[in-house]
């Protein structure tokens, strides 16, 4: 009997409690994580796993409270039987609620490292951009970039202008906040060009903190760093 998943189809995913403390450490949303984030670096795949394992209490969780809240209405006749399965039942709650809490606490230990390195690299502006994420800004000032898709992999690829390349969440976050934009107007097969606004051209020309000066630096390697893999 079919399930309605193809053999080996993840299953959806369950919101919870920490999803956007997730897509804000990472940059990546939930989708893109589960997706892509499995097979990116140790760090990331650890952080996707524990997302995983997550959702997965958390559906538990709502399949014991659905089930509560069915035993319980006015369909069933009171007896003895029903008390004995409502306890159950509770019990079964307790149980998927401490073990849904359990998994949130592995979540947050493969979030530590990563939010701990998003601090230390914070560039304290009026923008609060990360120090990576303005060593993109400059990257992407003397001419730009472009996006395109994967055709076979629809792997996201950012090359600026001089050759250099810029993380798909990085452009993400970019975007988000309205420093850069891209012409949507073009497929992402034949690429969409992606330009500074005039917000990211201000943050740019801003008195900069010594850790954005430090950005500036960095960014060199952003400009001249050639990935030949796609």
């Amino acid at each position: 009997m079919s399930t309605g998943r193809t053999a080996g189809a993840p299953a959806a995913t369950v919101p919870t409690h920490l999803d956007a403390r997730v897509e804000s450490a990472t940059g990546w949303t939930i989708e893109a994580l589960w997706s892509t984030g499995m097979h990116a670096c140790s760090e990331l795949a650890e952080v996707a796993a524990a997302h995983r394992a997550l959702s997965d209490a958390e559906r538990a969780v709502t399949f014991h409270r659905t089930l509560l809240h069915r035993i319980s209405s006015s369909e069933f006749h009171v007896d003895q039987a029903l008390f004995t399965r409502i306890h159950r039942t509770v019990a079964q709650l307790q149980d998927a609620a401490a073990h849904r809490d359990a998994r949130a606490a592995d979540l947050l230990r493969a979030l530590q490292p990563i939010e701990e390195r998003n601090r230390e690299q914070q560039v304290y502006s009026s923008v609060g951009l990360l120090q990576s994420d303005y060593a993109a800004l400059v990257a992407l000032a003397p001419g730009g970039a472009v996006l395109r898709e994967h055709l076979l992999t629809h792997r996201m690829s950012i090359t600026t202008s001089s050759g250099g390349r810029i993380t798909w969440p990085t452009l993400q976050r970019l975007e988000a906040q309205g420093l850069v934009s891209r012409d949507a107007t073009h497929s992402l097969q034949a690429g969409q060009p992606i330009a500074l606004t005039d917000s990211g051209r201000a943050c740019l020309t801003r008195r900069t903190t010594p850790a954005a000066r430090s950005a500036r630096t960095a960014a060199v390697g952003v400009r001249t760093t050639r990935h030949h893999r796609r």
